[in-house]
């Protein structure tokens, strides 16, 4: 009796972790879609032509403002990067005649964690390191060490934000490292993380 309420409970655990994971590849999101807006704590140069005396690199305050000579403060949090260049190019004519102003964010520090990818579970070296274009799930789990002899690779996991909510996908790390099948060996995108279990005794995978 014993033995059968164990394996009716591994089997309801299996269903609802099968139900929680996608089929199929994770879906690749279009980093073109959003237009980067300056956030707290993002680094802006400001150029403004001909102007050497105005023209600087200014951190965002946690109040999402700048100060900038003869226009005191201005509100930079939220807005596009040309969308800034037009309120200081607009505020300067007052004082400037036909005034120059471009405006480049040097440091994204709002966004960092945003951009990051990450690795955790049974590998060495668990990580959280900023995205690279081109990065796949095998770049990351090598950097991590690979996978600990207690680890599951067969069973890993991708998450990823999709529209909003985060999905999570099946990879066969044992495949791509042991076999070199680079079926799942997706392309990864920003805040993709990635989640490697532990074998199971039920399982019979120790």
């Amino acid at each position: 009796m014993t033995k059968l309420v164990v394996v009716l409970l591994t089997v309801l655990t299996l269903a609802g972790c099968a139900g929680r994971t996608q089929p199929g590849a994770p879906p690749e999101l279009d980093s073109t879609a959003d237009p980067y807006r300056i956030g707290v704590g993002d680094t802006v140069a400001i150029h403004v032509w001909r102007n050497p005396e105005l023209t600087q690199s200014i951190v965002v305050r946690p109040d999402g403002y700048i100060s900038m000579p003869l226009m005191g403060d201005l509100k930079a949090d939220g807005r596009k990067p040309e969308e800034l260049a037009e309120v200081i190019n607009r505020a300067l004519s007052q004082v400037i005649r036909s005034p120059e102003v471009t405006v480049m964010v040097t440091n994204p520090a709002s966004a960092e964690y945003l951009n990051r990818v990450r690795v955790t579970g049974q590998v060495p070296n668990p990580l959280s390191i900023p995205f690279k274009q081109g990065m796949t799930v095998l770049d990351l789990v090598l950097q991590a060490g690979g996978v600990t002899d207690f680890g599951a690779g067969d069973r890993a996991t991708i998450q990823r934000l999709v529209e909003g909510e985060y999905q999570e996908f099946k990879i066969d790390l044992d495949g791509i490292l042991n076999d070199g099948n680079m079926t799942t060996n997706y392309t990864l995108q920003p805040g993709d993380l990635i989640s490697v279990p532990k074998k199971r005794l039920l399982r019979g995978e120790l």
